[in-house]
């Protein structure tokens, strides 16, 4: 797998296994990625293929009891999983920002949002009430809501879908992070506040330059978003790639497969959409050898697959896991 030097996020051989019945099994399976300075790197895949497991372990924000996670993540040369609790703290917020999935569970209930946002500044800076009352207000301001002097003394239940997500990216970008990590951060929302939020985050990105790690099944979204991509399946990364040479040069049979499948991107024969059969296996069923795509495409022999995938450069800057893909055909 590809490793950039001056990266702002070196991820390598991260494993990330969660207990069931008593046994480890890993969600994230040997992940290693790179994420540059000033760039939006997406992550896309089915729901199940590991990204927001993948996500969550950045920050360890998984339930320690149940999780287990290995590797090493470095953020500008520290190591966060070899990190104290106080020194994580440190981090979480102040330099990487997170906007999660479903504002409604992760904005807290009982607090004014105006709260919310201060409270990021009063952990990590020395501001008094008047700056980060200032400050809260400017960030409502560049999120775009309405009347942000009503929405700062509201409480979360109070605001719509979109206006709560906007309030998510608030939080996020409030201590000014070097890296933000947006998971599925449109996902509940309609069409039109998703076109709106996906603007404010390119926006913002631009002006802040800071890093943006996008988790996404939406292959649209990724195209309008990023600068790279990886594709993730069963927990591995199976292809990555700048954006422009993945979409028009995909290999691995997974990336063709849901580049077909969408019908704003690519179809197959007359205009049909192509059908990816069968699921992504549960943990406790993940193939632990060969291609773990491979079930889901019958019409390539298992002489086609490596017996333990390696990855393969195909061109600068593009690798792709196991030399099946140049056996694939749609069936």
């Amino acid at each position: 797998m590809i490793s950039i030097s001056g990266a702002i996020l070196e991820i390598k051989n991260l494993v990330t296994s969660f207990k069931i019945r008593g046994e480890y099994y890993a969600a994230v399976d040997g992940v290693s990625l790179s994420i540059h300075p000033n760039e939006v790197f997406a992550i896309v895949g089915e729901s199940g293929c590991g990204k927001s497991a993948l996500a969550l372990s950045i920050l360890q924000l998984h339930k320690g009891s149940a999780t287990k996670v290995e590797g090493v993540i470095e953020y500008k040369g520290r190591n966060l999983l070899a990190m104290r609790d106080d020194e994580l703290n440190g981090v979480r917020g102040k330099e990487i920002g997170m906007i999660f999935q479903d504002p409604l569970t992760a904005l807290n209930p009982l607090m004014k949002i105006g709260a919310q946002i201060e409270e990021s500044l009063s952990v990590h800076t020395d501001m008094n009430a008047a700056q980060k009352s200032e400050r809260a207000h400017e960030l409502l301001t560049s999120v775009g809501m309405e009347r942000p002097n009503l929405v700062y003394s509201q409480y979360p239940h109070e605001l719509s879908g979109g206006m709560r997500q906007r309030a998510m990216i608030a939080i996020a970008l409030v201590c000014r992070p070097s890296l933000v990590i947006a998971d599925e951060p449109t996902t509940a929302l309609d069409v039109t506040i998703q076109a709106q939020i996906l603007d404010l985050l390119r926006q913002l990105q631009r002006e802040s330059q800071s890093s943006v790690i996008l988790i996404t099944h939406d292959l649209s979204v990724v195209a309008e978003m990023a600068h790279r991509v990886a594709v993730m399946y069963a927990g591995q990364i199976v292809e990555i790639a700048e954006v422009g040479e993945l979409f028009h040069n995909p290999k691995h049979p997974y990336t063709r497969s849901l580049l077909a499948s969408n019908p704003s991107l690519e179809s197959t024969g007359e205009g049909l959409l192509h059908v990816i059969k069968g699921m992504v296996p549960s943990l406790d069923r993940m193939p632990r050898q060969g291609c773990r795509f491979a079930p889901r495409m019958p019409w390539i022999s298992p002489e086609a697959h490596e017996s333990s995938p390696v990855y393969h450069t195909v061109a600068p800057g593009h690798e792709v896991l196991c030399g099946c893909y140049e056996h694939f055909r749609f069936e």
